[in-house]
């Protein structure tokens, strides 16, 4: 990767901070994934958990300022979460500590 690569990524994800930073002024907004009974666009502000599941869920593309969409919801303790391209399955004590908000009400 270029530098001008780094810096415009990285200027993406601060810009996704940025706007995710609205909805953390205001966390009644904010609830779990697995709180999730609808599907469709997402924020996610936050993700709670040690080093490992951090480190793990950013593997993944699971970031502070992502967009990702529900595609199903937590049904069994499972939920599908469709995120750059890739579709993932997340169990529900890992959809516990993704906090997020809709992409729809950040919009307006």
């Amino acid at each position: 990767m270029t530098f001008k690569g780094l810096h415009c990524s990285c200027h993406k994800i601060k810009t996704s901070f940025q706007r995710c930073f609205h909805s953390r002024l205001n966390h009644q907004q904010e609830k779990p994934l697995s709180a999730q009974r609808q599907g469709g666009p997402l924020r996610i502000c936050r993700i709670e958990g040690d080093r490992g599941l951090c480190a793990k869920m950013a593997a993944m593309g699971l970031y502070p300022g992502s967009e990702a969409e529900l595609i199903h919801p937590v049904c069994g303790g499972q939920c599908l979460l469709k995120i750059e391209g890739g579709t993932l399955c997340l169990d529900k004590s890992a959809s516990e500590g993704i906090l997020v908000t809709s992409a729809v009400n950040d919009a307006e």
